[in-house]
C-alpha cells in the first residue's frame, strides 16, 4: 500500500496516513475530520478551496450544515493559534478557505526510510505511551463499544499522570483493525511504551488483557489478564480501567528507573535525578534515604519548584525522623518539603500523597493530610499510593476497618507496588488492635516479604506472634528490629507518629513481651 505524503509547514508536520498533525515533536489534539481540511488545504496552498470540497473531504460527500465545516476549521484553527497562526487559515466570504501560511514541503510516498524517519518526532523529555485500539474477540460487533470505552477510561487515567505523555485517543484511534509492529508504531507516533489489548465478552462474564511494551526494544514492561462478572457492564468497564491504570503506573515507573540508570551521572536532569533516587526513597531505611536525599537535593536545586522531589524529599526526612533519633532538623524539613509540594503539585497525585503523609505523620495533623489526600484522588483516582499511605496514617490513628478498607484498595490497584510493605504494615496494626492475631500475624509476614530491610515490618511481626504465645519466635523478630534500627524504642516510635491510646497500650505491651525496650 502507498505511503500518503507527508506534509511540514513552519513548526508542524502533517502525517495524513496517521491521521496526526504534530507540532514540533508533540502530537496535537486535532480530529480526524480537521485533519482531511487541514491536508485538503495544504495540497492547494496558495489556492481557494470551495467550502463543496472540504465537505467532501471531511463527510465524504454527506450532507451537512456549514456551521459543521466552521467548527471543524475553527478547532483546527485553535491548534496553530499555538504559534499564533490561526491567521494561516483564510476565509474567503462565500467561496471557502485558503492556506496561506509558510511555504508547504512535502516527502512523498517513494522517500526513502532514512528521508521519512527525518520528520518521525522525537521522543518527549518524559516517558510517553500510546494506547492502542482493543481488539474485540467476542464476535459479536456490538461490544465494540465495550471495547473502545475501555480505551478511552484507560487514556483517560494515565493522562492524569502528570509525569507521563499520553497520545490522544483520535490519533490511536488510526491503528483499528490493523496487524501492527509496535516499534512502528512508536516510531509512528514518537513514543516510548504501547499498551494493547483485548476483551472477550461471553456467558456473563469478561476477559480483558493488556500489555505494555518497550517500543525501542520490544520488552514486555507490564501484562495482566482481568476476568469479571458481566453483570453491571458499566461499573465493570470503569473497575478494569481503573485497576489496570494502577498497575501500569508502578511497572512504567520502574522501566524508567533502569532507563536512568543507564545514563552517564553528569547528563541527568531534574526528573532523571528524581527517577533515580525512587528506589533508596522507597526502601524506608535511613542509610538509603541519605543516599537519595543527595540526588534529590541537586534536583531541587535545578528546579525549586519540582512538586515530585519535593515530595520525595518529605519522605526522605520522614523516615530519617523516625528511624535515627527524632531530629526536630528532619520533622521540621520534612513538612518544609511537604508543603512545597503541595504548593507546586496541585496536579500531581503522587506528590500530593507523599506530601500528605509527611503532614499527617511528622505534622500529627491527619485532617491536612487527608486533604492533601482527597486532592490527590480527585487528580487520579488510580492512585495506589495514596490509599496504601492513607492506611498507614488510619492504622496508627487507631482507625482499623478503615484502615483496612484503604490497604486492601491500595493493592487492588497496584498488586505488586513499592510501598505494598506499608499497607500490609497497616492491616497487620489493625488486625491487632482488633484482636484478630492470626490475621495480623499473615499480614506482618506479608510485609516482611514486601521489604525484608525495613524494621518496622518486624516490629508488627514480633508483636502480632507475641500475642499469638509464640514467644521464641517474637524474640527473634525483636532481635531483627534492633538489628536494622539499634536506636529503636516503642514509646518513642508512638509518640513520633503519634499513635491512638489504644493501640499504644495493646502494641506497646506485646513489643514489651517479645523483649523490645520502651
Amino acid at each position: 500500500m502507498a505511503t500518503a505524503d507527508l506534509y511540514q509547514f513552519g513548526p508542524f508536520r502533517l502525517d495524513p496516513e496517521a491521521g496526526i498533525l504534530y507540532h514540533g515533536a508533540r502530537p496535537t489534539m486535532l480530529g480526524q475530520r480537521a485533519v482531511a481540511l487541514l491536508r485538503l488545504l495544504l495540497e492547494n496552498a496558495g489556492v481557494p478551496v470551495s467550502k463543496d470540497a472540504l465537505v467532501e473531504a471531511g463527510w465524504g460527500g454527506l450532507a451537512v450544515a456549514d456551521n459543521n465545516l466552521t467548527v471543524q476549521i475553527a478547532a483546527l484553527r485553535r491548534v496553530l493559534a499555538d504559534e499564533k497562526a490561526d491567521s494561516w487559515i483564510e476565509t474567503l466570504p462565500r467561496r471557502g478557505y485558503r492556506y496561506v501560511g509558510p511555504p508547504v514541503a512535502t516527502h512523498g510516498p517513494d522517500a526513502s526510510p532514512a528521508a521519512r524517519a527525518a520528520y518521525a518526532p522525537t521522543l518527549p523529555d518524559k516517558p510517553s505511551v500510546a494506547v492502542l485500539p482493543f481488539s474485540n474477540l467476542s464476535g459479536d460487533p456490538q461490544q465494540d463499544y465495550f471495547a473502545d470505552g475501555m480505551v478511552e477510561d484507560i487514556i483517560t487515567g494515565l493522562a492524569r499522570i502528570k509525569w507521563l505523555f499520553v497520545i490522544a485517543r483520535n490519533s490511536t484511534l488510526t491503528y483499528r483493525d490493523r496487524a501492527v509492529d509496535v516499534k512502528q508504531v512508536g516510531r509512528e507516533l514518537g513514543v516510548r511504551y504501547v499498551l494493547e489489548g483485548s476483551v472477550r465478552k461471553a456467558e456473563g462474564s469478561v476477559r480483558v488483557t493488556g500489555q505494555m511494551i518497550d517500543a525501542s526494544t520490544g520488552a514486555h514492561v507490564w501484562a495482566e489478564r482481568y476476568d469479571r462478572s458481566s453483570d453491571d457492564i458499566f461499573a465493570l468497564q470503569d473497575e478494569i480501567a481503573l485497576s489496570a491504570v494502577g498497575a501500569i503506573a508502578p511497572s512504567l515507573r520502574r522501566a524508567e528507573i533502569d532507563r536512568v540508570k543507564r545514563k552517564r551521572p553528569d547528563s541527568l536532569d531534574a526528573y532523571d535525578l528524581v527517577l533515580r533516587a525512587q528506589l533508596d526513597v522507597d526502601s524506608g531505611m535511613p542509610e538509603q534515604v541519605s543516599r537519595a536525599l543527595v540526588l534529590l537535593e541537586r534536583a531541587i536545586e535545578l528546579d525549586s519548584t519540582y512538586a515530585l522531589a519535593h515530595g520525595n524529599a518529605a519522605m526522605c526526612h520522614h523516615c530519617l525522623f523516625l528511624r535515627v533519633g527524632l531530629r526536630e532538623t528532619n520533622r521540621a524539613a520534612s513538612i518544609r518539603h511537604a508543603r512545597s509540594a503541595i504548593l507546586h503539585g496541585q496536579d500531581d497525585a503522587t506528590a500530593l500523597a507523599l506530601a500528605g503523609f509527611s503532614i499527617g505523620m511528622d505534622g500529627h495533623d491527619r485532617d491536612a493530610a487527608f486533604t492533601a489526600f482527597e486532592a490527590a484522588l480527585a487528580v487520579s483516582p488510580s492512585s495506589a499510593l495514596t490509599y496504601i499511605l492513607g492506611s498507614v496514617i488510619l492504622g496508627w490513628s487507631g482507625e482499623p476497618e478503615r484502615a483496612i478498607e484503604w490497604s486492601e484498595r491500595g493493592m487492588r490497584l497496584s498488586p505488586f507496588d513499592p510501598w505494598a510493605f506499608a499497607a500490609f504494615d497497616a492491616q497487620a496494626m489493625s488486625h491487632l488492635l482488633r484482636g484478630r492475631y492470626e490475621e495480623a500475624c499473615r499480614a506482618a509476614y506479608k510485609s516482611v516479604q514486601a521489604n525484608p530491610a525495613h524494621s518496622i515490618t518486624y516490629v508488627q511481626l514480633a508483636a502480632a506472634l507475641a500475642k499469638l504465645g509464640r514467644l521464641d519466635e517474637a524474640r527473634a523478630a525483636a532481635e531483627r528490629v534492633l538489628e536494622l534500627q539499634p536506636t529503636f524504642r516503642y514509646s518513642r516510635q508512638f509518640a513520633g507518629v503519634n499513635c491512638a491510646p489504644a493501640l499504644a497500650e495493646t502494641l506497646g505491651d506485646a513489643l514489651k513481651t517479645a523483649g523490645l525496650p520502651e
